[in-house]
């Protein structure tokens, strides 16, 4: 009978060690997981912003947002423009091409920028694009989607998916395009 208490007794602290140990383990698990939680918040926040890009004294574009975010010390810095943008480019002539979208972020280390949502390009020469989503490589001058696509100009109209295109829309690659265009008969 002793032993059987014994026992007992010793299944019984046993037992309250092996709690012990569970629940310290588990309360050092989440400080573990709290501390490896890295809190990704902006170093710059700007309301109604209007930027101005110039080159020797001209403006070059001009881009105005509701909201900027800029995430300049993480591993792959970029710029958010969560409400949109509105960005006038204006070429050597002085011509002017306007680019609209509901969203932008500009990635700083590749110099690509990433238009979504109801992007449209409208030249004052007429073209006009729309599209979903639209990249344009700031060295390179170039745009390009594989997103479908409708392109307007004075001689008709196209849809597609998948175009790439120079900044003054002087070189077009469509691929999969339909559409109609005037001929000059």
């Amino acid at each position: 009978m002793l032993l059987f208490k014994r026992d007992k007794l010793y299944l019984i602290v046993v037992m309250a060690f092996a709690v012990t140990l569970f629940f310290g383990c588990e309360s050092n698990f989440k400080k573990v997981q709290q501390a490896k939680i890295v809190e990704f918040t902006p170093t710059g926040d700007a309301d109604n912003v209007n930027l101005k890009y110039t080159d020797s004294g001209a403006i070059k574009a001009e881009l105005v947002s509701s909201k900027m975010l800029d995430y300049a010390v993480v591993a792959f810095p970029f710029t958010e423009f969560p409400k949109g943008v509105l960005v006038t480019v204006y070429d050597k002539g002085g011509k002017k091409t306007r680019i609209t979208s509901n969203y932008a972020i500009s990635y700083k280390s590749t110099n690509i920028i990433d238009l979504q949502g109801k992007v449209k390009i409208v030249s004052q020469d007429g073209q006009m694009l729309e599209t979903e989503q639209l990249y344009y490589d700031q060295k390179n001058e170039w745009f390009f989607t594989e997103k479908r696509y409708k392109f307007t100009d004075l001689k008709g109209s196209s849809n597609g998916q998948g175009i790439d295109f120079s900044k003054d829309f002087k070189v077009i690659n469509s691929q999969r395009i339909t559409g109609e265009v005037l001929s000059a008969e």
